[in-house]
This record gives structure tokens, sequence and C-alpha cells, in this order.
């Protein structure tokens, strides 16, 4: 299921650098396999806010400067033996994005600039050398976001300009009828690049008024509805150009689907986006869990996997707010939120196998953004 997805970096060599100590916090037992709670709260905005410090304090590193500005990236690991790879890093920006979301401050929004300056600092404003469009669109889609919060127009033209460059390379209708390739070999398309894709143009066309971001959203959708939808709600990952299914659902795939519908339910009333995001939520609920309605199954194939319950937990949490639909799914996600508390280590960090205790070592930066994302995406329709 997952090798489609894996794309490993080697290594990169940085200076490390020292984290901040944090103060212990002493987890409580947990059984893990643990029995499905409906809580009667969840994780407080404070808490919620200590989560992305302690992940700042082990993972976070400002490097230098660029222009009149600082730039910094996410180490990949406790053992600060590299900066995270592309669209890891995009994720991992976008974590911390959720977080200002919840609980905003000048550091955040620092942060988040000298995180931008560290991709361009990185990887140059235009990402060509890049063969995975599904990199691309990640990138574009951090982009858009932290020109929301910081109004630097720098980021708007890197999502524009990124966005349009995969558009133009990827888009095809010779092969399945449309969609974006995965990748330059044009061998499949993917939902990790249309999905995201379509809520990438979605918020350029409300940046920029441009319609014709709104019209990509639209064909992307059209085609996913026609050849990755199911009936069942099921998002598949991906068809071959001999129209074979070659991928399943996996959360950010389903959760990116989601938060498309959410946001093209509006400008498309005679299509009934509403419904669709409802049906993939529901699939989401019953058969993506541990058991039905419980907690998100772990997604532990490779290092590109570790980390994608980050995505569906910040598409699910805003489509259940901005859909009214609190009473049908919050208890579940405020369930999966109650429970990655509960599982942190002495350092504060919540690891992706949610059924289980979180070690005090060998934790990745990507792994751990997955809790973080849950328990502040709670608070988007709180």
């Amino acid at each position: 299921m997952f090798n489609s997805c894996k794309k490993d970096q080697p290594a990169t060599t940085e200076t490390p650098v020292t984290p901040t100590p944090v103060t212990p916090v002493t987890p409580p037992v947990v059984d893990p396999t643990p029995p499905v709670v409906i809580p009667a709260t969840v994780p407080t905005k404070q808490q919620a806010l200590q989560a992305i410090i302690n992940y700042n304090t082990h993972f976070y590193n400002e490097y230098g400067t660029y222009g009149t500005s600082l730039k910094a990236y996410y180490w990949k690991d406790d053992n600060h033996s590299g900066r995270m790879d592309f669209w890891t890093q995009q994720e991992a920006i976008e974590t911390l994005i959720d977080a200002y979301d919840i609980n905003p401050s000048d550091d955040f929004k620092n942060k988040i600039t000298y995180l931008c300056n560290g991709v361009r600092d990185k990887y140059g404003l235009l990402w060509t050398s890049n063969i995975y469009n599904d990199d691309i669109v990640w990138g574009a889609l951090m982009c858009v976001r932290a020109y929301k919060i910081t109004n630097d127009g720098g980021m708007l033209d890197m999502a524009k300009n990124n966005f349009n460059m995969m558009w133009n390379r990827a888009w095809d209708t010779s092969v399945n009828d449309g969609g974006l390739f995965w990748t330059t070999d044009n061998k499949t398309k993917n939902t990790c690049v249309n999905a995201p894709a379509a809520i990438c143009a979605m918020l350029l066309y409300q940046a920029t008024g441009d319609v014709t971001y709104r019209d990509k959203a639209k064909l992307i959708m059209d085609w996913m509805v026609a050849k990755l939808y199911t009936s069942s709600g099921e998002v598949k990952g991906a068809i071959n150009n001999a129209g074979s299914i070659t991928e399943g659902s996996l959360s950010y795939t389903q959760g990116t689907f989601i938060g498309a519908c959410d946001l093209l339910r509006t400008e498309y009333p005679a299509v009934n986006y509403l419904a669709m995001g409802t049906k993939a939520m529901d699939y989401a609920k019953s058969s993506m869990c541990n058991s039905s309605g419980g907690i998100l199954k772990d997604e532990n194939g490779n290092s590109d996997t570790q980390g994608m319950k980050s995505v569906f937990a910040r598409w699910a949490c805003r489509f259940t707010k901005n859909t009214g639909q609190v009473s049908r799914y919050g208890a579940w996600l405020d369930a999966n939120a109650l429970q990655v508390w509960s599982i942190r280590n002495l350092q504060g960090l919540m690891w992706n196998l949610w059924g289980s205790q979180t070690p005090e070592t060998t934790r990745n930066a990507f792994e751990t953004t997955g809790a973080i994302a849950m328990i502040n995406g709670v608070y988007i329709y709180r």
C-alpha cells in the first residue's frame, strides 16, 4: 500500500544545537489497546499550546539570516542529524500554522516567517527540480496558508508560481480523462497530489480573486469524483495509466478530499460536495479506526506515512465546524485528541502510534506532528 508514497532522501549534515529543556510531565499509564471512551473533556487550549512549544523546543532551529530577517528549519529527529526533507518540512510548518490559528502569537508568526525563509534559502523560489508534483502542492499550500498570517507577498508569489508550474506539467486529459500526475514520469495519478491541489487552488482563489484557480479546483474534483471517490465514501489513493486502482485510502488522502469538498461546496451548490464530504467523513470514522468511531489507525509503513494523520486532523476538524456537524463528529475527534494527549512522554512529545506510550528516545519530527494537529484541531469547532 505504501510503496508509491515513499520518497526517502539522504540526510543532510547540519550543525546541531542544544534544545532548551522542557519541564518533565509525568504521563499516565496507558493500556496498549485502550477501550474507546467518549471523553467529557479534551486537552485544554493551554495544553494544545504546550504541545507545539514542546515540539519547537525539540526540533525548531534558527540557523542564520535571510536578508534583514532570520531563517529556520525543523530538524528531522531528536539527534539533529539533518533537516526534515521537502514535503515533511512543509507539513511541520503547517502544524505550526494550525497552532497559530488556535493560539496566535507574535512568536509563532515570526517562526512561520523564518521557516518560510528557510524553505526559500534551501530550495529557491521555484521548485522545478523536484520530480514529485505532490511535493510542489504541499509546499504551495503551506505558502498560501502562511501568507494569510504574515501578509508576505513573497509567500503568495511562491504559492502561485509553484502551483502554476506544477499544473502546467502535471495536468493531463489524454490518460484517464484528466487528473494530475503524481511525478514527472507520468505513470500514476494520485489523490495525494490531486486533493491537496484542489484545496490549494481554492485558497489561491480566495487570496487573489483569480477565478481560474477556482475553475482548476473544480476540474480536479470532477475528475476525482469520477475516478477515485467510491459509493462507500472511501477515496482511493491512485490510478495507473491502464485505469486500474493501485492504492487504497490513507488518512491524508481521505482528509484532503474532505477538505476540498468543504472549500468547494459553497462555490458550487449544484454539486453536492457536502454529501460527498460527509460520506468520506463517515467512511473514515467507521473504517479507518481501530474500531468504528474509535482511534485512528496507525500508519507506520515508512517515514512518509508517519505524520499523515496530521493532514487528516487539519481538514476533518474544519469540515466538522464549517458544515455544522459537531454533533456527528465532535465526540469522535475529541476522543482522538484525548487519547494522543494521554500517550505523551516525559518530554511532552506524542508519536504516531496512538494506542501505546510514546518512547523517550529515537523520535522523529514528522511522526510527532499528528497528535499536535489533532489536539489543536478540536478547537477549530469548539
